[in-house]
């Protein structure tokens, strides 16, 4: 497991996530649902070794397709990244929000989560101990015999399985509308 993420449940965001990524997403290559019809159905996160930025992942149904969506969320802005927008913490003020795929600190936990086959963070709320309970279970492959290093590549649109001809892999399993899946969330090539 790789860390303990906290969040504040009771902060209120202003635009919220989904509100944020709706503006952002008809620009993406990957995306061809509906930004107006856009539902968390999964979510995940994995922590900052320094504390300071936010890697939360979430997994965002629209119409009939399900999307991975890696952001990280930061106090300040993040030179070269590519901003998907600001939002307002009640708690933690301005955050601004980036593509996780443009985010050094994103790029090496997830690196290291695949490479060590380690799993996503134990999502704790502010003032509790107890973690809240997770609706996906995430775990990295591990590396292929004889690899050694691999560029991280975040599979966006959900339909596929595991692969032969990578590095190593971020696979998510969960449920979704009473079936069980299993679904590639990233790859190392």
């Amino acid at each position: 497991m790789s860390g303990i993420a906290r969040v504040q449940p009771e902060a209120t965001l202003h635009p919220g996530k989904l509100e944020l990524l709706a503006q952002w997403l008809p620009d993406q290559w990957w995306f061809d649902g509906d930004p107006s019809d856009l539902e968390i159905v999964a979510k995940f996160r994995f922590v900052d070794p320094d504390d300071v930025v936010g890697l939360d992942c979430m997994l965002v149904r629209s119409t009939d397709a399900i999307y991975h969506i890696p952001v990280t969320w930061r106090p300040h802005p993040l030179d070269g990244g590519a901003l998907i927008g600001t939002l307002q913490h009640s708690e933690l003020g301005t955050r601004y929000c980036y593509d996780a795929q443009t985010d050094p600190v994103y790029l090496d936990e997830l690196v290291r989560v695949i490479r060590e086959k380690d799993s996503d963070a134990d999502i704790v709320e502010a003032g509790k101990d107890t973690p809240c309970p997770k609706n996906i279970k995430v775990f990295g492959s591990g590396l292929v015999a004889g690899e050694t290093s691999g560029y991280p590549h975040v599979v966006h649109k959900l339909n596929r399985a595991p692969i032969n001809d990578v590095v190593g892999q971020l696979m998510g399993q969960w449920r979704h509308r009473g079936i069980d899946r299993v679904d590639l969330l990233a790859v190392l090539h």
